[in-house]
């Protein structure tokens, strides 16, 4: 029978989410939907140590803004609720102690001194010390202490562990979506910590074991990281007697820092001038901030773009893709097992890409935030042509405003290089002729206008960069901009008059 494919984003809200978790995310979201499966959102904060306020909502927040939408979790709710592992935590002990009665786990409750003594005493037989087979009976733990004594210490309140019990000397065989067959032998495994009774929560092993389990996961796609982990994960499967629901494994490779060697870090990002975060972040604790794509100007839909393509190909030369696209030539197997090394430019070069292939009514609400975070309020029409006009130079949305405000703000001073170059010699008189010919011109559209002008300037015996150039410096202020006559038919007859006069009486001609 084919299983629903049921795959979960599980993050730790330990702090703001690295761009490797949204592209974690992102691959699960992808093949959820391609197979017509359900996006589950798990909180991990079982780590009470680590945990940071707001990092949760910082997590729903970044998602919703990537437009990866959840099914059931979090802020979603859902039949396998509570999705928080803080509140599931009746749960773990349950399952930790059915490990302990089928044999497969114990009760620890040694001291870290006494750790520290056998890793000094291998450390001086020239070997590497590990907490298995060699030592677990050694120790104070329920396979060395009679069922009395293991009650008594529970009872008196001794801190303890349950601690996984790996076998001896055992193959385990693996698979895995991307990497292929994998085998272990248990001889180079330790006996991890399933439990703890300091803080009564599970460890990572055991909780997301169970909860994948019980929320009837079908698919765990993670990060390489976790890879270690696997064999352990397979043998918990087996020693609950859940193989047959086992859920199959990817694992991710890791995102590369832009010079190839190990993991991307927010200090390459900080060093190199990039975002390595979704969204801005300020840490509540120490009030230290990062920087965000968004905030940085960066589109959502071109950085999952930019995103997807870190470590996944989709076997064609096509670079820019719709979430849809993604969706429908989304496949694991096409996921490279070699880490993928992260391009800034590349990340720019993807924003720019999707502002050229944006509509005027596509850019209309991007130019309206900006717009009116500068105090201009204009209809929707406008914003939007005014964006279109210029948006084969936008590379990100921050650069907007320098590239359109002098649609909307006439300018108050002028560049003094093109004053020295053009605000000379005829050109003021040629300005103030000009003037009341653009008030004549009855249809003021671009391509009337430039029409009337250009035969205008060919019977006056002027060049059309002198003219140009001058009435640039005019409506503009400076040296940049569109065409002229883009300019004089977005802002109207009247207001191109009212900035002539203005030059004309606010800076003197150069002799």
């Amino acid at each position: 029978m084919n299983r629903e494919v049921r795959v979960r984003f599980a993050p730790s809200p330990t702090g703001p989410l690295h761009i490797g978790g949204v592209r974690t995310a992102l691959y699960n979201y992808l093949f959820a939907r391609r197979n017509n499966g359900k996006m589950i959102l798990r909180i991990e904060d079982t780590d009470s140590q680590r945990f940071v306020p707001g990092a949760e909502d910082y997590i729903i927040e970044s998602l919703k803004w990537c437009g990866i939408e959840i099914d059931e979790g979090v802020g979603v709710g859902g039949p396998h609720a509570p999705y928080r592992q803080s509140e599931r935590r009746e749960i773990y002990l349950k399952y930790a102690k059915q490990l302990i009665d089928a044999g497969w786990a114990y009760y620890a409750f040694d001291t870290p001194e006494e750790l520290d003594t056998l890793r000094k005493e291998a450390e001086a037989e020239g070997k590497t010390f590990a907490y298995n087979f060699e030592v677990r009976e050694k120790l104070p733990t329920s396979l060395s202490l009679s069922a009395q004594e293991v009650e008594e210490r529970i009872a008196r309140g001794e801190q303890w562990v349950v601690r996984f019990k790996i076998p001896k000397d055992e193959v385990v065989a693996m698979d895995d979506l991307i990497r292929g067959h994998v085998e272990v032998n248990t001889s180079t495994l330790d006996d991890k910590v399933l439990y703890k009774s300091v803080d009564a929560l599970p460890t990572y092993h055991l909780a997301n074991i169970v909860d994948d389990h019980l929320m009837e996961v079908s698919h765990v796609i993670r990060g390489e990281e976790w890879l270690p982990s696997l064999p352990l994960h397979y043998l918990l499967y087996r020693a609950f007697g859940w193989d047959d629901t086992r859920p199959q494994f990817a694992h991710l490779p890791l995102l590369l820092k832009p010079t190839g060697g190990g993991k991307l870090s927010k200090r390459d990002g900080d060093k190199m001038g990039f975002p390595v975060f979704p969204l801005f972040w300020q840490s509540p604790t120490t009030g230290e901030t990062s920087r965000g794509y968004r905030e940085d100007g960066y589109l959502a839909e071109a950085f999952i773009n930019m995103l997807a393509l870190l470590g996944w190909n989709p076997g064609t030369e096509q670079e820019i893709f719709s979430m849809q696209e993604l969706i429908d030539a989304f496949s694991l197997e096409r996921v490279s097992k070699a880490g993928a090394r992260f391009q800034p430019d590349k990340a720019k070069w993807f924003n720019a890409q999707y502002f050229h292939r944006m509509t005027a009514e596509e850019l209309a609400p991007i130019s309206q935030s900006v717009l009116r975070a500068h105090g201009i309020e204009c209809s929707d029409e406008l914003a939007g042509r005014a964006a279109n006009i210029m948006k084969e130079r936008v590379t990100l949305t921050t650069e907007l405003w320098d590239l359109i405000s002098f649609f909307f703000v006439a300018p108050n001073e002028y560049d003094e290089k093109l004053v020295k170059k053009q605000w000379k010699g005829e050109n003021p008189k040629m300005l103030a002729e000009f003037k009341e010919l653009l008030l004549s011109i009855e249809d003021f559209s671009k391509e009337n206008t430039e029409s009337v002008v250009k035969a205008w300037i060919e019977e006056k015996g002027f060049s059309l960069g002198q003219v140009m150039n001058t009435l640039r410096l005019a409506l503009v202020g400076a040296g940049k901009g569109p065409g002229m006559f883009d300019v004089t038919e977005f802002i109207g007859k009247e207001e191109c008059a009212k900035r002539i006069d203005n030059l004309i009486k606010s800076v003197t001609p150069l002799e």
